[in-house]
């Protein structure tokens, strides 16, 4: 059996860096796009392999489960598949979302291979996000559900139950850091959605074609153990000004 200071003298052990990475969090609620969704402890894990030697192109798994139920008895479990690229400032990601929870039961279903344009609870999701210069570090992000996500609502229908449109559900967010480069960092955010196609978007309460429902501070720091190991932590403030609720989010990457 290895006990601490076996892992951490482990940790110096110097090994090959390879193309194949992964992570792991744990938080105690999952806050999406200013949508809570699942107000569980959640653990998460982030599988990637970079497709050049210089780690601008990967492909990936990301995958969460929340540790309980939820009072209605839901469980939330998400699997994503994604490919992106990323050179430090630009980043442009084309993701496969598929989440176990539906909201529309009547329309979706929940078999993961089901991509029909009614019924699949996938949501085809392109993201990009922008970071400017060292001397305006504003980091603008952008994000369209181009296809799916019947289970959210995002698939419209005809009368007789065929398929009308999707909605293009957008999501708009500018962040800038307050306080960087010290024990502790912290980032101010605001988010916006709309729909491309629609009145109604996923992220809104339904009321109002444009609506603010991402405002927030992050603020993060690392914990040090040893020379060797380092523990991420971080603490999320965010409040919903549209759907009138917020919530305080803790989390960790454990590594």
């Amino acid at each position: 059996m290895l006990g601490t200071g076996d892992l951490f003298a482990q940790d110096s052990i110097k090994t090959k860096e390879g193309r194949l990475d992964f992570t792991a969090n744990i938080q105690n609620n999952h806050l999406w796009r200013g949508l809570i969704i699942t107000d569980k402890p959640v653990v998460m894990g982030n599988l990637s392999y970079a497709l050049d030697a210089e780690k601008k192109w990967k492909v990936g798994l990301w995958g969460a489960s929340s540790l309980t139920d939820d009072k209605d008895g839901t469980h939330y479990k998400e699997i994503n598949y994604y490919v992106q690229y990323s050179d430090g400032r630009l980043y442009i990601g084309l993701w496969d979302l598929f989440n176990s929870r539906n909201i529309n039961t009547e329309v979706a279903s929940d078999d993961i291979f089901n991509y029909s344009n009614r019924k699949t609870a996938h949501i085809i999701d392109l993201r990009t996000n922008y970071t400017f210069g060292p001397s305006f570090p504003v980091n603008i992000e952008a994000d369209i559900m181009l296809y799916g996500g019947a289970n959210a609502g995002e698939v419209v229908l005809e009368p007789d139950g065929s398929y009308k449109k999707n909605k293009y559900s957008t999501y708009v967010q500018a962040s800038y850091p307050v306080i960087k480069d010290e024990k502790v960092n912290l980032d101010a955010f605001v988010g916006g959605g709309f729909a491309l196609n629609d009145r109604n978007f996923l992220y809104g309460s339904g009321k109002n074609s444009f609506e603010i429902v991402n405002v927030g501070l992050k603020a993060s720091k690392a914990i040090k153990f040893s020379e060797h190991y380092s523990l991420p932590v971080f603490m999320t403030a965010m409040w919903n000004p549209a759907n009138k609720y917020a919530r305080i989010q803790l989390g960790a990457t454990v590594f």
